[in-house]
């Protein structure tokens, strides 16, 4: 047997033979390590929920907006908008999985009625169903579709849109918006389906088809309001954004690249006539929401400093209660012919496989600690539910978050056990073999 393969063995002999000195130890790793796990995977999973939920808002990861200054700002892309955007997509290679296009009325929103009852929408949109079926498949309904989504004259409501107007599936309702020329026009719809959504993004929503919300607000038929494009590695999604912008300035106008919601709505208000286009990725369009994430992050990252810190704490504490314990044992070892670094390879090992077992009970306790969460209620705050999945607090393990999770939890221990260690095996070899 070499020698670096006894001192593996007995560091895990000694490591069961203290286990009691070491529990408390080991409880505050698996605390710290949950602690610290479920605030970096929560926050992970918040930010991709709302991510989510903002895709499906608008309809991409890498999204096209414009403003149409000839028809009162209306949102409005042209077809031969459309053809040249599409050219500089092929040409700036941006290598999307699909694309998909909406008409939406804006700012202009719409009305709902039904039987004497209205209801005003922030948003009503025209989608391709064919093309948007993963999405309205996945979506949560409380009168799920009798059958697939297809024709112009089904509508699509939020649950409480339909709570408000007290309509149900198959009920037939008007909807009145306003055209791109500043008229009223009105259509009839029937209800297909309601969606469970209260969210700040789906409450006061309503979709119908592209080709009727184009004919209602007088746009040509294969016209849109705005084009996603959807990725399935958003890795690159900046340095694609700049690409696509570069080809799109040699064809048609187009707006700045902007950093926020707010230059974004400063830009758009101040176009040269005709039609711009503005590209935009999520993290611009919810720069709002990611303000507010950068606050929390600011109270989790205090919190995520104590836990090291306790940890820190509880191993060097720790540690020195048990060497003060073996002094003796340390020192006999040293007499019978193991090397100063032998002795501290031995007792940083211990701890290093405690650190290991922390690790396992520490990623369990996180675990727990999620699915707890989950059950908990936030409706106390206004429009949690965007950051939640299905109505309930998620997490998500990257792996990269975890790898760093341990590569920190590892660093506090090596800090609190090796320096102590090495100065402690060193001692005079007659004050360690009296206990001193």
């Amino acid at each position: 047997m070499t020698k670096s393969l006894k001192i593996v063995q007995l560091a895990a002999t000694y490591l069961y033979c203290y286990r009691r000195r070491y529990f408390f130890l080991f409880l505050a790793l698996v605390f710290g390590f949950g602690i610290v796990t479920v605030i970096v995977s929560v926050k992970d999973g918040m930010y991709e929920n709302v991510y989510n939920s903002s895709q499906s808002h608008y309809a991409g990861d890498l999204i096209v907006l414009a403003q149409d200054t000839d028809f009162g700002f209306f949102q409005h892309i042209s077809s031969e908008y459309m053809a040249s955007l599409m050219r500089a997509a092929e040409n700036a290679r941006l290598d999307f999985d699909r694309v998909v296009k909406r008409t939406n009325c804006g700012s202009r929103g719409g009305v709902l009625y039904f039987n004497g009852t209205a209801v005003n929408l922030k948003y009503v949109i025209g989608v391709d169903w064919d093309a948007e079926e993963p999405y309205f498949s996945a979506l949560d309904y409380t009168e799920a579709p009798l059958f697939p989504l297809e024709g112009d004259n089904g509508i699509v409501l939020s649950a409480p849109v339909a709570g408000t107007l007290g309509a149900r599936q198959g009920d037939s309702i008007i909807i009145e918006t306003e055209t791109r020329t500043g008229r009223k026009n009105t259509a009839l719809y029937t209800v297909s389906a309601v969606v469970n959504d209260a969210t700040i993004f789906g409450y006061y929503k309503a979709y119908v088809s592209r080709l009727s919300l184009n004919r209602l607000v007088e746009f040509a038929d294969d016209e849109c309001s705005s084009i996603g494009f959807y990725f399935r590695d958003r890795r690159s999604m900046e340095r694609k954004k700049a690409a696509f912008q570069a080809e799109l300035e040699k064809m048609v106008q187009t707006g700045p690249l902007v950093t926020n919601r707010a230059e974004l709505d400063f830009e758009a208000a101040h176009v040269q006539p005709g039609i711009t286009l503005f590209v935009a990725s999520i993290p611009v369009l919810l720069s709002e929401i990611s303000e507010l994430l950068d606050a929390m992050n600011i109270l989790t990252g205090f919190l995520y400093v104590m836990m090291l810190l306790i940890i820190l704490v509880s191993a060097a504490v720790t540690f020195r209660l048990v060497l003060h314990e073996r002094v003796k044992e340390l020192g006999t070892m040293r007499a019978i012919g193991f090397y100063e670094s032998d002795v501290t390879r031995v007792l940083v090992l211990e701890v290093f496989g405690l650190g290991l077992l922390s690790l396992a009970g520490g990623f369990a306790a996180a675990r727990i600690i999620v699915w707890g969460l989950g059950f908990l209620s936030f409706s106390w705050f206004p429009s949690f539910e965007i950051f939640m999945k299905d109505g309930r607090l998620t997490a998500l393990y990257r792996f990269p978050a975890m790898l760093t999770n341990v590569a920190v939890l590892f660093c506090m221990l090596f800090a609190a056990v090796w320096f102590p260690a090495f100065r402690f095996v060193r001692s005079p070899l007659t004050r360690m073999l009296q206990g001193l």
